[in-house]
């Protein structure tokens, strides 16, 4: 029998508590042994479950028990997660998480602490909930140099831009209902600011590029700004908008990592993922493009990947040496004025063809049902992000810019 603790029984961890329950012989054949979840760390109670004796709020019930061998991090935030986990490593206990906060900034170190102990620090379900993509990018992919991730990381997101571009929704109502149904919290900063996309690229980026690719490092804009006009001139152009999280090796060594609403042709896999569903898109030398596609949260699709987790480390006599990247000094990421993307502009004002020549060249003129005269949408080519401030500037205060949105190449 393996002994599992769980610290934290919030959505996550009351899934894999219940995963845990329910498929004990199931798991048992793939685990090669029983696994039991033996302490579960809460400050609530929790009367009602099956298991409710083996609730504990203390920490040192876990790490001073030498028969428990594997520990899930279902708290979440950074601290005390954190100082939880390095001690559970350090007391030679695998860590499995699903916490993207806890791995996108120390995940490094963590995964250092792993290997010293001969033990693991397994994240699967960090990014993607239960859609498998950590695991096949160290292991499947094993002979792939990745150039490049191109992904809907956020179901919030991704859903409220559904509602926008199939049902017009205005973004404030579309949130509105996103909080309705569950997929936004009440306080939506994380999700509609892009800040969960950034820590999931991050840790994306850092796997295939195998240098650890902090937050702070990236450049990262939200969807609060997409309009309904935004989104007409997108389909009618022949692009649905996404919030893209990016990543992609560049000639010099450093690598383009950010998350930005992007246009995405309908020509891209990503263009129809919808609703709460995520996509990622894998460049690799040897198999060329690979997606993968699914839900990106919720209780039991989250816990699906712990639980994976959890047999994967039973099933192992050692430390893996394939899910791993070193640390970094925050200098992994090239400046965002290097960036080369084709932008879409919608401006208000008196701006002429002659003025917009001058000032981005050659463009593609964009047309909308309802549009005011004094309004003008195009495409540029492709242009490096300093070039296009440039371009901007040159405009004038005459000129107002209502949407800019970069063009996923």
């Amino acid at each position: 029998m393996i002994k599992v603790a769980l610290m934290g029984h919030g959505v996550v961890g009351s899934g894999v508590a219940q995963l845990l329950e329910e498929k004990t012989e199931s798991l048992a054949q793939k685990a090669g042994e029983p696994l039991y979840c033996a302490k579960i760390l809460d400050l609530r109670d929790f009367p009602q479950t099956p298991y409710a004796d083996r609730f504990t709020k203390r920490v040192e019930d876990i790490l001073e028990d030498s028969s428990i061998r594997i520990v899930v991090e279902a708290m979440g935030g950074l601290h005390p997660a954190y100082e939880y986990v390095k001690a559970c490593l350090g007391q030679g206990k695998s860590v499995v998480t699903s916490n993207k906060e806890l791995v996108a900034e120390k995940g490094a170190q963590l995964l250092a602490l792993a290997k010293e102990k001969n033990v693991n620090f397994f994240f699967e379900a960090s990014v993607g909930g239960g859609i498998p993509i950590i695991r096949p990018m160290h292991l499947c992919l094993a002979a792939n140099r990745i150039d490049e991730i191109d992904g809907i990381l956020n179901g919030t997101t991704n859903f409220i831009l559904t509602k926008m571009i199939q049902d017009h929704m205005e973004f404030s109502d579309a949130l509105a209902l996103a909080q309705q149904l569950g997929y936004a919290e009440k306080n939506p900063d994380a999700d509609v600011d892009g800040i969960d996309a950034c820590r999931k690229i991050c840790i994306l980026a850092s796997l295939a590029f195998g240098k650890h690719v902090y937050p702070k490092e990236v450049y990262t804009e939200g969807i609060r700004g997409i309009t309904l006009e935004d989104v007409s001139y997108a389909q009618r152009a022949g692009y649905a908008v996404k919030l893209i999280g990016k990543a992609k090796r560049l000639p010099n060594g450093k690598n383009e990592v950010l998350v930005s609403p992007a246009w995405v042709p309908f020509s891209n896999q990503l263009s129809r993922v919808d609703d709460v569903f995520n996509g990622v898109l894998l460049r690799a030398d040897a198999t060329g493009d690979v997606m993968f596609y699914g839900k990106g949260a919720g209780k039991l699709p989250t816990a699906s990947a712990v639980v994976a987790d959890i047999v994967h480390i039973a099933k192992s006599s050692q430390t893996s040496q394939s899910l791993t990247w070193k640390d970094s000094n925050a200098d992994t990421v090239a400046p965002l004025s290097e960036y080369r993307h084709a932008f879409y502009y919608r401006l208000r004002g008196a701006v002429s063809q002659e003025k917009i020549a001058e000032g981005w060249g050659m463009v593609q003129n964009l047309d909308r049902p309802g549009r005011p005269t004094d309004e003008v949408a195009f495409v540029t080519g492709v242009l490096s992000e300093q070039q296009a401030i440039e371009c901007e500037r040159r405009m004038g205060k005459d000129v107002q810019i209502l949407g800019k949105i970069r063009l996923l190449g």
